[in-house]
């Protein structure tokens, strides 16, 4: 068996001594199927880096929009089936927001409702040492009226007046509350009443005019 595999290992190798390379048809058979196979390897590794990667990448890719598109669509599915519920919401948020605007008196009503603030103070009898209204700060949607003050009395007292400011029509809220006692036994109270009213149609029309400045800044800045 030894000798007959160097004999057909030295005939196989004898087939590619002269080979005639501009005469490929006249080679024995070894060296024919030795170049038929690396000619296909060649093919199959040149048909991969130009054509079958690129597919293979488009592929992909399409598989991806395809599962994007999916999530799309169950998205929408999922919010067409929530619409009563969304539209219920909706409605129900608009409510809450109107009842809220109802609540914040405009500018020309702000001086009575200091005024109630004060009166609900005297009418529990405590000595207001210090009552300051601040300037307004305008917000988005609405105007915020800070007012110092400082108040004087027994602690009952002290509690019933902010319990008549929560109970106010409009809102008002204690902010910042310091407590005291006082050399006479009673209690001092220093606070922050803040008073919120309704925008005026100047600074709505101001607060419209910065918001839109803002945005087109934001989208001038991502370009």
């Amino acid at each position: 068996m030894a000798l007959n595999t160097e004999i057909n290992l030295a005939d196989l190798t004898g087939q590619f001594r002269g080979l005639n390379l501009s005469e490929p048809e006249t080679w024995p058979a070894a060296p024919r199927v030795l170049f038929a196979v690396l000619a296909a390897a060649v093919v199959l590794v040149l048909g991969w880096q130009f054509y079958w990667s690129a597919r293979f990448d488009e592929l992909d890719r399409q598989r991806q929009e395809q599962e994007s598109l999916k999530q799309a669509y169950q998205s929408k599915v999922a919010q067409v089936a929530n619409l009563d519920a969304l539209r219920e919401q909706k409605k129900q948020v608009e409510q809450r927001v109107a009842l809220l605007e109802r609540q914040l008196p405009n500018k020309a009503e702000m001086d009575a409702l200091l005024a109630d603030v004060n009166h609900a103070g005297v009418a529990r009898g405590l000595q207001f040492e210090l009552f300051k209204p601040q300037g307004a700060v305008i917000k988005p949607y609405f105007a915020e009226i800070p007012v110092n003050l400082r108040v004087t009395g027994r602690y009952h007292e002290v509690a019933q007046f902010n319990a008549d400011v929560a109970a106010l029509s409009r809102i008002v809220s204690m902010q910042n509350l310091q407590l005291a006692n006082t050399k006479e036994g009673g209690m001092s109270m220093e606070a922050v009443a803040m008073a919120y009213r309704a925008l005026d149609p100047d600074e709505q029309a101001a607060q419209r005019k910065a918001a839109a400045a803002a945005a087109a800044a934001k989208a001038g800045g991502a370009k």
